[in-house]
């Protein structure tokens, strides 16, 4: 028998945003949410922590929300903490259900069952990419560009970073290459070339997974949390990635 995760009336990792959405873009927010199913009670950590950057993107969500409406695009949002599976870690990553993360130990994660590591990863991390897989094959072969929505933390070890956000990417540079130009166009701005994080297969899941893999462009977008943790924030760094986005599109042709 199944170790079981999530309980009948625990909502369902995946929702699905501007589901018709017309353009070409597809959004995804892998680490939209903070909820922990009853199952694993707190994990063993504090409030302050389940409510801190190592259980989620803080921001993240409401920039996507709007930048999905503004490019008329269908948004996928994750809904359960990263401490509980990452998704945006391959499953046989070190880190996909983290014992130890940003200096913190998450005894709840400590000495899993092979049972139990498998329903974090059937009832959440596997519906929620197989929803944005859905998504993809339903549109028959037609070209698509992918963004995914992250957010960083301002001070890390208590350095403060100097990046407003980060354009990040692995091998495919045809949107990530003009982005950062557009976005850099604007002096006041600091932005990562593949920095604050550099991207990669062990670290960055969906955007190999669902664009690269299939050879479709993509990028993967970090906003600094400080700017985006209210909506003005978030609606003020939508504005701006769409107008980026778009202009970036237009000049690599895709």
């Amino acid at each position: 028998m199944n170790h079981s995760l999530l309980a009948p009336d625990e909502p369902s990792p995946v929702s699905v945003e501007n589901e018709h959405g017309r353009s070409k873009f597809i959004l995804v927010c892998d680490h939209a949410g903070r909820a922990l199913p009853r199952s694993v009670g707190d994990l063993g950590l504090s409030e302050e922590d389940r409510h801190a950057h190592i259980a989620w993107d803080i921001g993240a969500a409401g920039v996507a929300r709007r930048l999905a409406r503004k490019l008329d695009a269908v948004l996928f949002l994750q809904h359960y903490s990263r401490l509980v599976i990452d998704c945006n870690r391959p499953l046989e990553a070190k880190d996909s259900i983290p014992e130890t993360t940003g200096g913190v130990n998450v005894p709840g994660n400590q000495a899993l069952r092979a049972e139990e590591r498998a329903a974090r990863a059937r009832e959440i991390f596997s519906p929620y990419h197989d929803r944005v897989r859905k998504e993809i094959e339903a549109r028959g072969g037609k070209p698509y560009c992918f963004v995914s929505v992250h957010s960083f933390t301002p001070v890390l070890y208590g350095e403060r970073r100097r990046f407003h956000a980060g354009v990040l990417y692995h091998d495919d540079t045809r949107l990530a290459a003009p982005l950062l130009e557009e976005l850099r166009s604007d002096r006041d701005l600091v932005v990562g070339d593949n920095e604050p994080y550099r991207a990669s297969p062990q670290t960055d899941y969906s955007i190999i997974e669902h664009a690269q893999k299939r050879g479709m462009p993509y990028v993967e977008l970090e906003v600094r949390q400080d700017l985006i943790a209210e909506p003005e924030g978030q609606e003020r760094w939508a504005e701006r990635l769409m107008q980026a986005i778009l202009r970036a599109a237009e000049r690599a042709g895709i």
